[in-house]
């Protein structure tokens, strides 16, 4: 599934002889959007072929991923189950009522308890409770998730060098690098303080995917802005001034980040004169909604 390139112009790259287009997967679907898509395909399609009528997956109460995988079910006819980190708030937030709303359960645990969502007996507990759904991880990353991912460079049909990317738990990264085989030269900004840990999860993640190994990628890891929900005044003054003169919507936990720190790598003369850039769009936009209603923040 092809999605748009939107190429934006601004005088401080295009002085330096820089091109930058963005690779619009938040257009991808209405409520999946971008890399949740992504991710999800090939894992709804094992849930088919192994005929589970249930998924089951976690995240926080802002989760994209609880967003998208609720909408999933309701799309394509899955019950629904969201093992939520932290206890419940009423009125639920945007993110939650957008998941009840199609459909999806949610089952509140204490962040210790979430801290198991990885390991075997935890999992198997859950299968047991739930009567045997498909369990998809935090943030949706598998091997199918990579593969998925891999498709997002398929189908960009300019020749480019550089291609950035926000990384949270790395499937979407991977699956770029993986899709890529050694070419180009990848960009991830993880959005998580102390983002260094990624770089070992995605080189698990390829090899379990392909068993390559590649050197062409690195991640930037001085754009976290404090980690996820850290909402900081220079990174909101950007995110409005970039939509405003590039028409492109952005939110502050990935894409706003990202494209800070693109613009920031620009000015510092990180790129060579005469590169061609392509900037992911990961979507997640459902999350503005949220800071507005929580934080009063408008965006």
């Amino acid at each position: 599934m092809e999605t748009p390139l939107q190429q934006l112009h601004s005088k401080l790259w295009e002085d330096r002889g820089i091109a930058l287009w963005v690779k619009r997967e938040d257009l991808l679907h209405p409520t999946i959007s971008g890399n949740k898509w992504r991710k999800l395909k090939y894992n709804l399609q094992e849930a088919k072929r192994l005929q589970h009528d249930t998924l089951l997956t976690f995240g926080g109460a802002y989760s994209n991923h609880i967003a998208a995988v609720a909408a999933a079910g309701q799309e394509f006819s899955f019950k629904t189950i969201g093992i939520i980190r932290g206890e419940e708030h009423l009125p639920l937030n945007p993110t939650l009522r957008f998941a009840t709303s199609a459909g999806m359960a949610l089952h509140y645990i204490s962040r210790e308890a979430y801290r198991q969502k990885s390991e075997p007996v935890y999992l198997a507990q859950l299968a047991e409770q739930f009567r045997n759904p498909y369990i998809i991880p935090e943030g949706g990353t598998n091997a199918l998730a990579v593969k998925g991912c891999t498709e997002i460079v398929t189908d960009i049909p300019i020749d480019y060098d550089y291609i950035c990317c926000a990384s949270g738990t790395g499937g979407t990264l991977a699956g770029i690098i993986a899709g890529l085989e050694g070419n180009k030269q990848v960009l991830g900004f993880p959005a998580l303080k102390g983002g260094e840990f990624l770089k070992e999860e995605i080189e698990q993640l390829i090899h379990r995917y392909n068993g390559g190994r590649y050197d062409n990628w690195h991640l930037i890891t001085d754009y976290h802005f404090g980690g996820y929900a850290k909402i900081k005044p220079e990174l909101l003054d950007f995110i409005r001034s970039f939509q405003q003169e590039h028409q492109l919507p952005l939110e502050p936990v990935y894409t706003g980040k990202m494209f800070y720190g693109l613009v920031d790598l620009i000015r510092s003369g990180y790129f060579p004169k005469g590169s061609r850039i392509v900037a992911v769009h990961t979507g997640g936009l459902q999350g503005n909604a949220g800071f507005q209603e929580r934080l009063g923040i408008a965006l």
